[in-house]
Formats: C-alpha cells, structure tokens, sequence
C-alpha cells in the first residue's frame, strides 16, 4: 500500500485515507474512518500484508479483487485477506470504515467474503478508529480489541459476490450492467456488439464466471438491490432501478435466489444482526 500512498499523496483530497499506512503498526487490530466529502474516492489496486475489512456507513462501496466484485450494503462488510490485491471505491457523499487485522491475531476466512455486521460490531470498530494506532498491549485498546474480535468471529457471512470474467471483452458487459443495472440487452444483442457469436459468449461467461448470462445478470441485480432496499428504497423503486418492469417479478426473482421476498429477507437480516449484537453483550 505504500506505493500507491507515495503516488497519490500529493493530488488526492482525502490525504487521511492515504497517508493511513497500517503496515506502521504491528498492533492486533487497527481502523480507519473515511469520509468522502463531495467527491467520490477511488484507491487503485494495491496491497498489504494485514487482512482488511471494509464497512459501509453510508454510500456505496464496491470492492474488487481477483476473484470478483463485491457491492457493501450498510450493515455488511467486505473481507479480503492479506497480500491480496485489490481497489476499494466509495460514492460522493459517503463514509466508510477500514479494520485492518494482523494475520495471526485472529482466524479469518482465506478468501474473500461478505460478512453480517452487527450493531455492536460497528460501534467497536467505529471507536477503535477515533483512537491511536499504536497502543498498550494490556491497555484499554487491548481490551476493547478482544472484545471487538469476539463478536466478529460470530459474524455469518452472505451471498453477495459478483464473479466478474478477466476477459475484457467480457468485462465490458459488467461494467455497463454495474453503472446500468436496468440495462436489458440480450445476450445475442451483446455478442453483436462484441463480434462473436452468441454461443461463443455464453460459453466464456460460463466459463469465466461459473454461471450461465442470465443467471449472472440476476446475481447483480440481487446485489444492487439489496444494497438500495438498506438505504431505504421501496420495493417498488428497486424493481424499476434494476430494469423490472413488474414488482412481482423482481420480487419472484429475489425469492428465487434468496429463498424470501425483500421485506422479509432486510427484517430477518436486521432481527439476526440485532440478535448477535444482544448475545454478545452478555
């Protein structure tokens, strides 16, 4: 991460998030508070040796690596181990939050993943950002770092993983669904476009991401609105952003793939983090 500190010191506005450099301590556990101002906040791929997790409070985050891109909804948060590259993006008018966690402090998952936070969580890691990064190994900090890494470990983590093709042409099409999630193109449309037969393109998206066009389209389409329906947006409105021209069939869709209709998927996800959050303070 040093380098791209190094590179984007000087022409950045939000000098805090750069000159945030968590390979200066070897503390358990570190945060950082974000706040995007006016504009929006693009860090370019790079990576560190500690694992790094990242929540959203208000705004959207997208995370890419390797493996895929993840949207952070509030009340959720991105997990990507250590020493694996990736690029963290943030709306205009958003905040966010880093926890960074030494490798051996704590049993992580391996790989990439989206992870429940709980209120209590979020509170723990948003106090732990207003203090030093450096600090006692038996202080206050200590203690509340051990608190703060016992309810994360109780975090259940969620489907909310976009696999996104290295090929370029294909990733073409994912970024135009990701700015346009209302984009109903045809598959055969896109291969028009792309100059290559339709069964050609569906047999690379296949292979590059594991899932046939259709279904992967409808996988972006559950990320974003999951992420809309936490800031607040109706059903109604979701449905319409995401290119539905029925509620019912949006709502057929989500219960298809999450296996409940979206008021009742938020309600239990808001009543499980809640739960948690209660269970740890005891």
């Amino acid at each position: 991460m040093s380098d791209v500190l190094s590179a984007l010191h000087d022409t950045s506005p939000y000098c805090d998030v750069y000159q945030h450099d968590p390979e200066l301590s070897n503390m358990p556990a570190s945060a950082l508070h974000v706040d995007t101002g006016q504009q929006a906040l693009e860090i370019p791929v790079h990576q560190h040796r500690k694992g790094q997790l990242v929540i959203a409070l208000h705004g959207v985050v997208t995370c890419r690596v390797a493996e895929g891109l993840w949207m952070v909804p509030p009340h959720s948060g991105v997990w990507i181990p250590g020493a694996m590259p990736h690029s963290n993006r943030l709306t205009r008018g958003g905040r966010m939050c880093y926890l960074f966690i030494e490798p051996a402090a704590l049993e992580m998952p391996d790989h990439s993943c989206t992870l429940s936070i709980s209120p209590l969580l979020r509170e723990l890691i948003l106090r732990l950002a207003a203090l030093p990064q450096t600090y006692a190994e038996q202080g206050p900090t200590a203690r509340l770092v051990e608190v703060l890494f016992a309810e994360l470990a109780g975090m259940p983590s969620e489907r909310l993983h976009l696999p996104i093709p290295e090929d370029r042409r294909l990733a073409r099409i994912s970024d135009a669904l990701i700015q346009a999630p209302d984009d109903r193109r045809t598959l055969g449309q896109w291969a028009q476009e792309l100059a290559m037969s339709e069964r050609t393109l569906a047999r690379r998206i296949q292979r590059e991401t594991g899932l046939n066009f259709s279904r992967w389209r409808q996988q972006l389409h559950l990320i974003v609105a999951i992420r809309y329906l936490a800031e607040g947006m109706s059903v109604q409105r979701v449905s319409e952003e995401v290119g539905y021209q029925s509620v019912n069939a949006f709502i057929s869709m989500f219960k298809k793939l999450l296996g409940t209709t979206p008021t009742r998927y938020l309600d239990a996800h808001r009543q499980r983090l809640n739960g948690i959050g209660r269970h740890s303070n005891h």
